[in-house]
């Protein structure tokens, strides 16, 4: 006799977009956890005697109607990425700090030069260094602290400083968060720099400032404002687009056609801190919800589990997340 398992939503819109096409999302949930999901007014019922399974399918729906609330759109990418970071949460909590780090040496990040040892240290981190490798345009969307930028940050040095990639291009819209800088002096480069000292923290946190300062001296790292970017092709560079919950559709879709051959692209966004006036209009999630089938193209969903920055961030986006 199976026990059920009962979730009460909020509508019968909101039970649609969790289901899915066809009820495909419910259908991948169904192999997932190994038990049947079905529906009965606007309830979702789960029935297994396995508590561990309820749980799990619990913070499976929970993460989904999170996203939803977001505006992305629920997609089987999407839910397998949930459910990996459910498991590897409850096998990480379990494992030993030991075997942790033992069982993610394979993936540390070798950067020339660096003393630094970098390696994943939650599931979606590992899933986001293994999407480094296996495909050229990656999208890391997470809140604050979860590694994303850092991470890219460090691939894109370890590529650069072996001559993989001939260079490292920065770039971000230039949106202010909630508050006018006015006037900025000096040239481009030094009006653009506060914008980018997200990026320069970590690459400053990993490498040497002389070192970075004689690579920025050779142009094997380039700031290029997105704004300034149409008309370019980026070839045989590794491009780091920062912040792009603030580009816009129009700029989501320039840039992304700039990448050309022998170019890898990261693009990191937080989908909880747009500061663009319509925030409907963000070209990260327009990208996230048109491109999520396009199979050459690798999402990494980060969420609170990740964070490692502190524990106290960690605390701190989730209780932002329950105001919501």
């Amino acid at each position: 006799m199976y026990n059920k398992c009962s979730i009460i939503l909020d509508n019968h819109q909101k039970l649609a977009d969790l289901c899915g096409f066809n009820d495909s999302n419910l259908k991948l949930i169904e192999t997932l956890l190994g038990s049947n999901v079905y529906t009965t007014g606007n309830e979702l019922h789960f029935s297994s005697e396995d508590s561990k399974k309820q749980a799990q399918f619990k913070k499976i729906i929970a993460k989904l109607e999170e996203y939803s609330k977001k505006g992305c759109a629920l997609s089987p990418d999407l839910i397998n990425g949930i459910y990996s970071g459910i498991t590897f949460e409850e096998s990480f909590c379990e494992d030993s700090q030991e075997n942790r780090e033992n069982g993610t040496k394979d993936l540390e990040l070798v950067i020339p030069g660096s003393s630094k040892r970098v390696y994943p240290k939650s599931y979606n981190q590992v899933s986001l260094i293994k999407k480094f490798s296996y495909f050229d345009i990656i999208f890391a969307v997470g809140p604050a602290g979860t590694g994303k930028t850092y991470l890219a940050v460090a691939k894109a040095l370890s590529e650069v400083l072996q001559k993989k990639k001939r260079k490292l291009i920065l770039t971000r819209p230039v949106v202010e968060a909630g508050e006018s800088l006015g006037f900025l002096p000096g040239d481009l480069t030094q009006k653009i720099n506060p914008y980018l000292r997200p990026l320069y923290d970590a690459m400053e946190s990993l490498i040497p400032y002389e070192t970075i300062a004689k690579l920025e001296e050779s142009r094997v790292i380039e700031i290029a404002p997105l704004a300034y970017m149409r008309g370019r092709s980026l070839s045989d560079s590794f491009i780091i687009l920062d912040e792009a919950q603030n580009t816009t559709k129009e700029q989501m879709k320039m840039f992304l056609t700039r990448i050309a051959e022998g170019s890898k692209a990261v693009i990191t966004g937080d989908i909880t801190q747009i500061d663009i006036p319509n925030k409907k209009h963000s070209g990260l999630i327009h990208a996230i919800n048109i491109l999520g089938d396009v199979k050459e193209i690798g999402f990494s969903f980060l969420t609170s589990e990740d964070v490692i920055r502190n524990s106290l961030i960690k605390k701190i986006i989730e209780a932002y997340d329950k105001e919501k």
